[in-house]
């Protein structure tokens, strides 16, 4: 019997192998997938009493002795390569994997706020500690002990995926990034100054953060500017004391104080270019004098710098200067103007943002993936940011079907971490690694 059957033409050939390949693919990735899914599963009651342990036995920022143990020790149990003591207390663990590929930072921090813990919880915090010379209790208000054991979940999911791991995952478990205790260094930029770039340079740097202000399976972001720079400045008016009956006779730093108030809060509304980005200049204290009819030598002002450009940044500092020097002088009196940097604007690389949405939208579901506000409180993941190219997400902690604009926020004694959030925000760490390990490796080939 005669064949009748046409012989397939090259391009069927190819259409039929890469359908295959396809077929294949899917297959593998499916399977991957499921592999994965176990894993996190598998993982989710540590994480849970890992988190508990840490929020029982928060510490404060440079202190994080313990907390630090516990994370460079699991890490040193996965099989890593881990340092420990930088910038105090830090800790860094080096995954590599077997296969080629990029270096991935994942970063959490461990420090605790000097806040006396409200929240009915049998881990509550009975800590405490004298704290600029009032004793106060310590609790993770902030949640920096959900983040901990959420990366600590994510290094033993990424560890059990050595084989298959394009690249190596640098996990950062970071002090103080609710800023050092007075005198010292600390946070972020203490780590950088002391080298963890110089010897592990990543290519990119993921973290998250968990906030009550989302509700739990809700991922929150924004591409480029995302959160404030946060700086202070301290003015000091110099006059001569007289009585307050004859002001003629000495120099008012109090008046001189109140048009500098004046005069720096036109600073944002008439001289910075606030199309660009927003920014805000707040006075937080004033302080002088001792009673009613004697004008005071001095007079001391504290506050806040917000804004979200570091050219703009900079012009602020400078003319808060000019503005409360020049001011003064026309009074008579003298002013000193200190400007304390404090952490530059977070900032997720616009490109780096757009590749890993996808990955969100794994995570959590198109629907459950929002681009946030500007946000005015300020983050030392900034550092890093100015480094590397970076992503910053928050990740919802307040139950579902509670109003989450209403739940006391982070800082509150009454703050309260959902602990269902805590899968979500490991699986968040886990796929970012992944995902742009995989981009990068398809680019290769």
């Amino acid at each position: 019997m005669k064949n009748t059957l046409r012989p397939l033409r090259p391009t069927s050939i190819a259409f039929a192998i890469c359908a295959a390949i396809s077929s294949l693919s899917i297959s593998a990735n499916a399977n991957a997938s499921d592999t994965l899914t176990k894993q996190l599963k598998d993982v989710e009651k540590s994480v849970v009493a890992w988190r508990r342990d840490i929020h029982q036995h928060p510490e404060l920022g440079n202190r994080e002795t313990r907390t630090a143990d516990i994370a460079a020790t699991h890490l040193e149990k996965l099989g890593m390569q881990v340092e420990r003591n930088i910038g105090y207390t830090g800790v860094v663990g080096i995954l590599k994997g077997d296969l080629p590929g990029p270096t991935v930072m994942l970063r959490a921090d461990m420090d605790a706020l000097p806040v006396t813990e409200k929240v009915d919880l049998p881990f509550a915090s009975t800590q405490t500690t004298n704290y600029r010379g009032v004793d106060v209790g310590i609790m993770h208000a902030c949640g920096h002990d959900t983040h901990v054991a959420m990366l600590m979940g994510a290094a033993e999911v990424l560890a059990g995926m050595k084989a298959e791991l394009h690249g190596t995952v640098m996990f950062v478990f970071q002090p103080a990034e609710e800023g050092a205790p007075k005198g010292e260094e600390g946070g972020a930029e203490l780590m950088l100054k002391e080298g963890i770039f110089d010897k592990h340079k990543p290519d990119v740097a993921f973290g998250l953060h968990i906030t009550s202000g989302l509700n739990t399976g809700k991922i929150g972001y924004r591409s480029g500017p995302f959160m404030a720079s946060a700086d202070s400045f301290e003015i000091a008016i110099h006059g001569t004391q007289t009585h307050g009956s004859t002001p003629w006779n000495g120099v008012d730093p109090i008046s001189a104080a109140a048009q500098v108030v004046t005069g720096v809060n036109h600073i944002i509304s008439r001289q910075i270019d606030i199309t660009k980005e927003p920014a805000i200049v707040s006075f937080g204290k004033i302080s002088g004098g001792v009673r009613n009819n004697i004008i005071p030598e001095k007079v001391e002002m504290v506050g806040t710098i917000r804004n979200f450009d570091m050219d703009n940044r900079q012009q602020i500092f400078d003319k808060i200067k000019h503005t409360a020097t020049h001011i003064a002088a026309a009074s008579g009196a003298t002013a000193e103007v200190e400007i304390n940097e404090g952490y530059p604007v977070t900032i997720n690389h616009p490109d780096l943002t757009e590749q890993m949405l996808p990955s969100l939208n794994k995570v959590a579901g198109e629907d459950n993936v929002l681009v946030l506000p500007k946000i005015t409180g300020a983050e030392d993941f900034s550092f890093y940011a100015l480094e590397v190219p970076s992503v910053f997400v928050f990740l919802g902690g307040t139950p579902q079907g509670q109003d989450a604009s209403k739940a006391p926020s982070n800082h509150s004694p009454y703050f309260f971490a959902d602990e269902k959030a805590l899968p979500l925000g490991t699986a968040t760490l886990t796929q970012l690694a992944l995902d742009y390990m995989a981009s990068h490796s398809n680019n290769a080939q």
